[in-house]
């Protein structure tokens, strides 16, 4: 029986344009392999029953397999590779599979698959010895001593957990086993892929039931897999297969829609690719073009997104040059001679998607009002799209021997991936570059991301069902730190999963974040290329809060926070209750110190305490429930009069009472007096409005003060104000900061070491490890206002000192 004997998706004719004849070729050498017929098990089957080969004999069970090897390494050692079938077929001599076939068939046909993605000797090795320790009495020490540590490690990685020792859980713990392995060895994966595709072309020897249940795993966790690790050419052939197991029916409408448009009389996409070949040809840039049937999923998601679908749905083209800069060269040269779609755009060599996919991707319109898809790549980059990681080669091969790994030129290993160094759990290093550090550019951040997490699944069912939901996020994102490091995250994630994924259940004590250097929320939503700075508390005993885990997208973020919270069920932030600083929708209801109090003076450390106040009592009775992030000090002209009984503080022993102050400001009113607004402080060289007031006054705002929007819509009339030539101006700021002993001593050294001088200060009561503190101060030059505060960040414990900004009161 044939490989596609029982396969749902190509029994009966098939049309021309059918989808499965993508997967034949993948690599450079496509055309030359194109006319040969796939792998005839039957054949196979016969010869493998013959019995072992003698030594430097190749037996004709693997010429296919050998010939596709050599269309990629001329001159690879096939010794091994003999080797490895004398071994698989007498060790499986004997054995038959469901569909009656003997089972060294399956074997040889996931070889055959690897070997036409272009996969090396090695790979090749252990995919045919892959069921050996598994299904016969081949042991892995056996494997080790005939062929390496690394081709027993590959063995070791694809073989199944016994049902007998783990039940139910052995599906899980068996992927959770090739996870890890493939963490170190990403070709354990690329034969785990191969041996379910043949399966799948197989599945129909199996239950309706059972077929189902394995096309469900394998559309949720292998498709997921072979599209992060790049190899679209296992990946589309398993999609058409599952959805002709899953859906039917709609499978046989849309094979249906591909053979009527095979029957149709002309190709609009025919007559498009030569008239790009015409367009290169004048233009001298040499291009291969293709026409690149759509598989049966893709054809099924045009037809559901555009509706009736016309001859240039059913495909695209594909434009394959020699290098980077002739794909922008056609790129330039179809869109100055044809009518391009300029929404259809992408650039994907400049910034390459997570899983190694690198191509510009654009869209031409005919007359007609057909549009036509065009992909441009170089002919390494179209390897890599459709083989992945495959392509890669080795990644144990030394660094300075290049062709040894057979990896691919620079630009197209994937951005940020880390190069993980020798295992310390016994896992071999088997190549390493100069440093001592083993060189594998194939594991990629979501990798990383998911192997972190599956160590703390508490259980198979846990892992199971997070797997299946951290696969299901597809799209990537790259954020900074301040430091110059990046973190992969998946696209949707927010700073509570940057926090985790930093510093793990560290991440506990985090109270709050700055994005691209703005306070955020820890709900915020992070895109791509922006800057976090994760803010800690200094309590080994913080605890994270119950809301955290609406915000939290990825697995690792939402089994911490589940561990945390299970372990301590009276523990984390009740969602009724008002939110800590930094906590996703946090408010922080904060009081006034009792009538009465004595303030501090400034100078005086105060931590623990009430707010220490000079001049003033504490403003922040007078705004209630403010968004944490986003607080500053009351305007000091809306601030309440000083309790009874509370004697004011100066900035130090016996100085005069601050003077108000009316210059630096020049008003277009005759007569009229000018006064910087408590509001927003406005110093020079800022942009300055103003608004007059009872008694002839003008005050004097920030442009970007949230009080001139508010007087503007209000219908009051702005008045012209401009800066005098006086230096000297005045100030309110506001320091966040941990809480800890002598922080205002050293704060108020910090701002006396710049010549200025304290007019009035307020340290508001810490709240869960955050004070506040508003100062408002006397510049003897406006110049000197950016060294003042960051003078005042220096200081240890202050994590952000910003100008006060305050909402206008509601009318």
């Amino acid at each position: 029986m044939s490989a596609e004997a029982t396969n749902p998706a190509t029994a009966g004719p098939v049309a021309p344009t059918a989808p499965q004849a993508l997967t034949a070729s993948v690599a450079p050498a496509a055309a030359r392999r194109k006319s040969r017929p796939r792998i005839d098990l039957r054949r196979l089957g016969r010869a493998a029953l013959l019995g072992p080969a003698v030594r430097g004999k190749l037996p004709d069970a693997i010429s296919h397999v050998v010939e596709a090897h050599r269309a990629h390494h001329p001159d690879a050692d096939l010794e091994p590779l003999r080797r490895a079938y004398v071994l698989a077929e007498s060790s499986h001599r004997g054995q038959m599979r469901k569909s009656g076939e003997p089972y060294i068939t399956h074997p040889l046909a996931v070889t055959l698959i690897l070997a036409e993605l272009g996969a090396e000797t090695t790979t090749l090795t252990a995919s045919l010895l892959h069921d050996t320790v598994e299904d016969t009495e081949v042991t892995l020490d056996q494997v080790r001593e005939q062929f390496g540590e690394e081709v027993r490690y590959l063995v070791d990685g694809v073989t199944k957990l016994e049902k007998v020792d783990y039940g139910a859980a052995a599906e899980p713990e068996t992927f959770r086993k090739m996870l890890v392995a493939t963490g170190n060895d990403v070709r354990v994966m690329s034969i785990k892929l191969a041996d379910r595709l043949h399966n799948m072309r197989t599945l129909g020897v199996m239950r309706p039931e059972k077929q189902e249940r394995i096309a469900k795993v394998t559309r949720d966790v292998l498709i997921p897999l072979a599209e992060r690790l790049g190899v679209q050419a296992l990946k589309t052939e398993l999609e058409d297969l599952v959805f002709a197991i899953l859906h039917p029916g709609e499978y046989e409408h849309t094979r249906e829609l591909i053979a009527e448009n095979a029957a149709r009389p002309g190709d609009p996409l025919a007559e498009v690719a030569d008239e790009v070949r015409g367009v290169l040809r004048e233009s001298g840039i040499p291009a291969e073009v293709l026409i690149r049937p759509r598989h049966f999923v893709s054809v099924h998601r045009v037809a559901r997104k555009r509706g009736r679908l016309r001859g240039a749905d059913f495909g695209r083209l594909l434009v394959l040059v020699n290098e980077d800069a002739d794909c922008y060269g056609v790129l330039g040269e179809l869109h100055t001679c044809m009518t391009p779609v300029v929404s259809e755009f992408k650039d994907f060599i400049a910034v390459p998607k997570f899983n190694l996919y690198q191509s510009l991707h654009t869209a031409v319109a005919r007359p007609d009002g057909q549009m036509v898809e065009v992909l441009i790549r170089t002919h390494q980059m179209h390897k890599v799209a459709e083989a992945g990681v495959v392509a890669l080669g080795n990644p144990y091969a030394p660094a300075a021997d290049p062709s040894a790994s057979g990896t691919p030129a620079s630009g197209t290993a994937p951005a940020g991936a880390p190069s993980s160094g020798a295992s310390s759990s016994g896992v071999p290093s088997f190549g390493a570059s100069a440093d001592g550090e083993r060189a594998d550019p194939t594991r990629p951040g979501w990798l990383s991301r998911l192997l972190d997490w599956q160590r703390a699944a508490p259980d198979p069912d846990t892992f199971w069902s997070t797997l299946r939901e951290d696969l299901a996020q597809d799209r990537e994102i790259t954020v900074f730190r301040p430091d110059g490091g990046t973190l992969g995250l998946p696209e949707g994630a927010t700073c509570v999963d940057a926090a985790y994924a930093q510093y793990g259940e560290d991440a506990h004590a985090c109270i709050g974040a700055r994005v691209n250097g703005r306070l955020a929320t820890l709900s915020t939503v992070l895109r791509d290329g922006d800057t976090v700075q994760l803010l800690m508390g200094q309590d080994p005993a913080s605890e994270p809060s119950r809301e955290w885990l609406e915000h939290a997208h990825t697995p690792a973020a939402r089994i911490a926070i589940q561990r945390w919270l299970a372990t301590h069920p009276a523990g984390g932030t009740d969602p009724a209750e008002p939110a800590g600083p930094g906590e996703p929708g946090s408010t922080r209801a904060e009081t006034a110190p009792e009538p009465g109090t004595a303030p501090a003076r400034a100078g005086e450390t105060s931590s623990t305490g009430p707010a220490a106040t000079t001049g003033r009592p504490d403003p922040s009775a007078a705004h209630r429930a403010e968004p944490s992030g986003t607080r500053a000090a009351e305007p000091s002209a809306r601030r309440p009069a000083a309790a009874p009984g509370t004697a004011p503080a100066r900035p130090g022993d016996g100085a005069p009472a601050p003077r108000l102050r009316r210059a630096d400001v020049l008003v277009d009113r005759p007569g009229a007096a000018a006064r910087l607004a408590g509001c927003c402080t406005p110093v020079p060289p800022d942009e300055i409005t103003g608004f007059a007031v009872r008694g002839g006054v003008v005050t004097v705002h920030r442009v970007e003060c949230a009080a001139v929007a508010h007087m503007k819509s209000r219908g009051r009339a702005e008045i012209g104000v401009r800066w005098g030539d006086t230096a000297e101006c005045r100030v309110t700021l506001v320091a966040e900061s941990f809480g800890r002993p002598h922080l205002l001593a050293d704060l108020t050294e910090a701002i006396a070491s710049q010549g200025v001088e304290i007019v009035s200060a307020t340290v508001e009561p810490p709240t869960q490890q955050q004070v506040r503190h508003t100062y408002t101060l006397e510049l003897p030059d406006a110049a000197h206002l950016p060294a003042l505060m960051r003078a005042m960040r220096d200081v240890p414990g202050v994590y952000d000192v910003r100008r006060a900004q305050h909402q206008p009161r509601a009318s």
